[in-house]
Parts: structure tokens; C-alpha cells; sequence
């Protein structure tokens, strides 16, 4: 009875603040993307990126390696909210599909979820176990998934058509 009702309490609790913090997360970086755009970055991103001459895969690879290193460091929805709205026109004017790279974006951010040092899913992982696995053993348990995901992020790459194969058979 009293200690369902108090573990119901403090369920409630912790829903509402994760919520919180990650509507606090989203509406930073709506502001954040509302100033950028305002500034001009946006389309100052593109013309710079439009000025260094790459290959348009020159430019992806750029852009994975860019996601994969702040993967490790930053938090993966706060990652996508806050880059998205410079490097989706940039991924227009380069000719790629945004279903595709959305696609792609989600895979670069799970490889960051399990890339130390600020892998989230790392330190959940050491979390259940209770400290039974230290975040080493969980990193090198999770580098074959971190290789097959880097796998499947190079044949997207190559191969984009692959991403949208399914919807555009469905439509």
C-alpha cells in the first residue's frame, strides 16, 4: 500500500524531471537555431562549405567524422537539435537526400552513445551491472557493435539509395 504509492510518487518524480530537462534541452536549442538563422550562419554555412571546393562526399565524410568526435562528448539529442539546422541546407545544396541523411544522423549518434568518454549507453550499462563492469570493460564489450554501426554508416554512404529503397517502394 504506502511503499507502492511512495515508489509511484518517486517514479513520477523522476519522469517529470527527465522530461523537463529534456524540454529545457529542446527549447535551447529551438532558440538556438531561431538566432542562428536570424544571424545568417545558416547560409553563411553554406556558401563557405560551397567556397572550399570538396566533393560532395569530401563534405560527408567531413560531416561523419565531425558527428562521430562530438558523439563522444555530447549528449545525442542535444547533438541533433543543436547541428541539424546548419548541416541539413548544407546537405541540400550538395544534392543528398535529407531522408537519407536522417537516416544516417541517427546511426552517426548511436555510435556516440557508445563511444567513450560520455557514452550515455555506457554508463547505463555500468549502471544495471552496479558497478560489476567498469566503463572500460563496458567500451570494449560494446566496439563490435561501434564497428559493425561504422560499417553500416560507410555503406549508407556509398550506397544512399539503400536508406530510401523501402519507403520509395511503399509510396
Amino acid at each position: 500500500g504506502r511503499l507502492n504509492a511512495t515508489l509511484l510518487l518517486r517514479s513520477f518524480e523522476g519522469t517529470v524531471r527527465t522530461t523537463s530537462m529534456v524540454m529545457a534541452i529542446v527549447i535551447a536549442a529551438y532558440f538556438l537555431n531561431f538566432v542562428l538563422s536570424t544571424l545568417g550562419l545558416t547560409d553563411a554555412a553554406v556558401k563557405w562549405v560551397g567556397q572550399l571546393g570538396w566533393s560532395p562526399l569530401a563534405v560527408m565524410l567531413a560531416i561523419i567524422v565531425l558527428y562521430v568526435f562530438l558523439g563522444c562528448f555530447v549528449e545525442s539529442l542535444t547533438l541533433m537539435i543543436a547541428t541539424t539546422p546548419i548541416v541539413v541546407p548544407i546537405i541540400k545544396q550538395l544534392g543528398y537526400d535529407p531522408v537519407w541523411f536522417g537516416v544516417l544522423i541517427v546511426m552517426i549518434v548511436q555510435i556516440g552513445l557508445i563511444s567513450p568518454p560520455v557514452g550515455m549507453n555506457l554508463f547505463v550499462l555500468v549502471g544495471i551491472t552496479q558497478g560489476k563492469v567498469s566503463l572500460a570493460e563496458a567500451a570494449m564489450g560494446a566496439l563490435p557493435f561501434w564497428i559493425l554501426l561504422m560499417v553500416g554508416v560507410a555503406i549508407l554512404t556509398v550506397l544512399p539509395g539503400i536508406a530510401t529503397w523501402l519507403p520509395s517502394v511503399a509510396l
